[in-house]
């Protein structure tokens, strides 16, 4: 199982040096996925938790890409209705060309209604254009003569139902976030359930948890995976494996924007992860 980390690309202390300090951080300890989140017009709604400035992912990644080596570089996610789906396919797939197949593409539907309006898209209708998108990318990406018959793998992000099938019908791996690990639970013998209705393969299992290190444990049945003790974490991580996940991302963003300015709470936090996996779990020290 690879353990990914999600990266702040956004926030008062996110700067273009930071940013580069995050990736070598974060390569350095040895995880095998970076990945970075997506809004475009940073209307009210969005700035109230994620504030300027909001560096693009595509943009982010592409120079991330030309300053690391191995980890992997994704999404968390891509809002698909925002884009044209030929310019999502040609940048997605001009991304895994140029960084050396070292693409994830998260998606997802979109929350943020003054947003979805400042880009003149119809917040309503955004799981079906998600879902005619994303089937217009996959279409585009079998060209091999334009696109180079990219192969990205896609995950699938949303808590909801109408998200859980979605993975199965279009995506690769279902990309849940911040959940404890019994819905989680429950929800993956849902998702087994709609691909066997479906008469489809069962997509991978990729979440991404919170990273919220605490020096006594938690309790009670609203604890989401990966809050708690460093040996709560651990466990958090254990059981996705053994539920099946073939990737966990770990989010240590809490929701304050000031966070952005303190990065080094969330490197200790992320190198005592690293020193305590098992040497078995994955790559990561």
């Amino acid at each position: 199982m690879q353990i990914g980390v999600n990266v702040p690309n956004f926030g008062p202390g996110t700067d273009p040096g930071v940013l580069r300090d995050w990736a070598h951080t974060v390569e350095g300890l040895g995880f095998d996925l970076l990945m970075v989140s997506d809004h475009i017009a940073v209307t009210p709604d969005v700035a109230e938790q994620y504030p300027p400035p909001f560096y693009e992912p595509f943009t982010t990644l592409s120079w991330l890409a030309g300053i690391t080596d191995r980890i992997r570089l994704g999404t968390t996610v891509v809002i698909v209705p925002y884009r044209h789906p030929l310019l999502l396919a040609r940048m997605a797939a001009n991304l895994q060309q140029l960084s050396g197949g070292r693409l994830v593409l998260g998606v997802g539907v979109g929350w943020a209604r003054q947003e979805f309006a400042a880009l003149g898209v119809p917040f309503d209708q955004r799981g079906r254009l998600t879902d005619e998108h994303l089937r217009t990318v996959r279409a585009a990406w079998q060209d091999e003569t334009d696109y180079g018959r990219a192969s990205v793998p896609i995950w699938v992000g949303g808590n909801s139902d109408a998200g859980l099938r979605r993975a199965v019908c279009l995506g690769d791996a279902w990309h849940p976030l911040r959940c404890t690990v019994p819905w989680l639970r429950d929800a993956a013998g849902r998702m087994k359930a709609a691909a066997e209705q479906q008469r489809r393969p069962v997509p991978g299992l990729a979440p991404r948890i919170a990273l919220r290190l605490t020096e006594s444990p938690l309790t009670g049945p609203e604890r989401l995976a990966g809050e708690g003790t460093i040996d709560q974490v651990l466990d958090d991580i254990e059981q996705l494996r053994l539920l099946g996940a073939g990737a966990v991302v770990l989010d240590p963003y809490n929701g304050d924007p000031e966070e952005t300015r303190r990065p080094r709470e969330a490197w200790r936090a992320l190198a005592t992860v690293a020193a305590s996996l098992p040497d078995d779990q994955n790559e990561a020290k």
